[in-house]
């Protein structure tokens, strides 16, 4: 079971709710692991303080020409979309920066000239949080390909009862790649103008993808009844709402869990834990 906490812009609270519904799911019994998918700036460790007990890079194929194989022709550079890879006067260079491992290139050298070497983008870090299972990635600062790190991530994770996905926020690459096979993404949004437009955003994102999904509301009790009309026009559940509460905000500042610090946190988030293994059931 893959439930994945996403939304359409960042600073909504997604990484508060993984951590403790992960944290909440736990506790209830539950064979849990937390992937950290936002791998440009993960931030899970800070509040669930986890163990690392291995670490691993995270590559992508990049081409190797043998130059005294080719005989320029070109294919290659036609071939690649990105300009990874291109013949000039019958020289092949190769930018690996820019290089997305397609493997295209390697596939249609007509002189099998083109090998491919593996090139570290980025680390997945695995161990134990809280007593559950945990992994993070982390994109090496200068790279921008995200996704590749991303699937190493997911393809480092064991195969516990239930698999709680922190995305990367937005509605662009990355996030596909972390929500893809989700049984339930939870769209964390907050009741502003700027919460809905994005709000909106993710909603036609995860209905294109055709992944079952909910909404939590942050700092529900603040701004408009906007995205609540909205939610409730389009026929989309509420399984959380989160008051603004100093208490929580001070418990984020510190790196401490608010289920884990304000026993009426807790019960909120053991009740959303319930409500998500009902609507992954129901799906």
């Amino acid at each position: 079971m893959k439930i994945a906490v996403a939304s359409g812009k960042g600073g909504t609270g997604k990484t508060t709710i993984a951590t403790n519904l992960a944290w909440a799911l736990f506790r209830q019994g539950r064979n849990v692991q937390l992937l950290d998918c936002d791998v440009e700036e993960p931030n899970c460790h800070i509040f669930v303080k986890p163990q690392i007990e291995s670490a691993k890079p995270a590559t992508i194929p990049v081409p190797a020409v043998d130059q005294d194989k080719c005989n320029g022709c070109g294919i290659c550079g036609d071939l690649c979309q990105y300009s990874a890879i291109v013949c000039l006067k019958g020289k092949v260079l190769v930018f690996p920066e820019l290089c997305h491992g397609c493997g295209g290139c390697r596939r249609f050298c007509p002189e099998q000239a083109i090998t491919e070497v593996d090139r570290e983008i980025g680390r997945v870090e695995t161990g134990l949080a809280k007593g559950f299972g945990f992994v993070q990635g982390r994109l090496r600062v200068g790279e921008a390909m995200a996704p590749p790190v991303i699937g190493a991530v997911r393809q480092a994770a064991g195969e516990g009862e239930v698999t709680i996905i922190d995305a990367p926020p937005g509605t662009s690459c990355p996030v596909i790649e972390a929500i893809r096979g989700a049984d339930l993404v939870l769209l964390a949004t907050e009741p502003t103008p700027f919460g809905l437009n994005d709000l909106k955003l993710a909603v036609e994102m995860v209905r294109v993808l055709n992944i079952p999904f909910a909404v939590a509301i942050n700092r529900c009790d603040v701004g408009d009844d906007a995205v609540r009309q909205y939610c409730q026009d389009e026929g989309i559940e509420i399984v959380l709402e989160i008051p603004h509460d100093r208490r929580i905000a001070e418990a984020y500042s510190r790196g401490e869990l608010a289920g884990e610090s304000l026993e009426d946190c807790a019960g909120v988030f053991s009740r959303l834990a319930e409500r998500i293994l009902d609507q992954t059931t129901v799906h």
